[in-house]
């Protein structure tokens, strides 16, 4: 059993349990994706083919990773007149597995509706405990730690607006 979807601008002929390499989308690693643009399904006694998209038909993958592919070298070139451009290229990708092939609300491969892959939760911090003592002692600001982290830069500082009116002033 295959589904041809479309993604990218491209199309895809994908079955369950593949690896699937596609331009880069904007999921998460682990989240589920769902492809609604279905061209065709076929299995071992039918197949479906739509004009131009099936309707209630999709194809459930999980996205694995995000990564780059391979380098590939462009190289611009005219004859006799010294132009040579060479630049390098390399595409954004999202590897996909093909977990389902879904028509008409059932599952081809269960026959059952399909199941939603449920999204990991991100776990909350604790908040810190404050006693008696910390109440009394006077709260030290993060944000002041970090305004003198990004001071320390090599670009030249520019007067701010208090040096600049208090010299005018002199």
């Amino acid at each position: 059993m295959f589904a041809v979807i479309k993604s990218g601008g491209r199309q895809y002929k994908v079955s369950v349990g593949q690896t699937l390499e596609v331009n880069r989308l904007p999921v998460d690693d682990g989240a589920q994706v769902k492809f609604e643009e279905v061209l065709l399904i076929s299995d071992a006694n039918s197949s479906m083919i739509g004009t131009p998209l099936l309707d209630n038909a999709m194809v459930l993958a999980t996205a694995v990773k995000q990564g780059r592919g391979e380098k590939l070298i462009v190289f611009r070139y005219k004859a006799k007149k010294r132009f040579r451009h060479r630049r390098g290229h390399r595409q954004e990708l999202t590897v996909l597995t093909i977990d389902d092939i879904v028509a008409d609300g059932k599952s081809l491969i269960t026959g059952k509706p399909p199941v939603a892959k449920e999204e990991p939760v991100e776990e909350e911090e604790a908040t810190p405990v404050t006693t008696e003592a910390d109440e009394n002692e006077t709260p030290v600001s993060e944000a002041a730690e970090t305004d003198t982290e990004q001071r320390t830069t090599r670009r030249r500082r520019t007067a701010k607006v208090e040096d600049t009116e208090s010299k005018a002033e002199e």
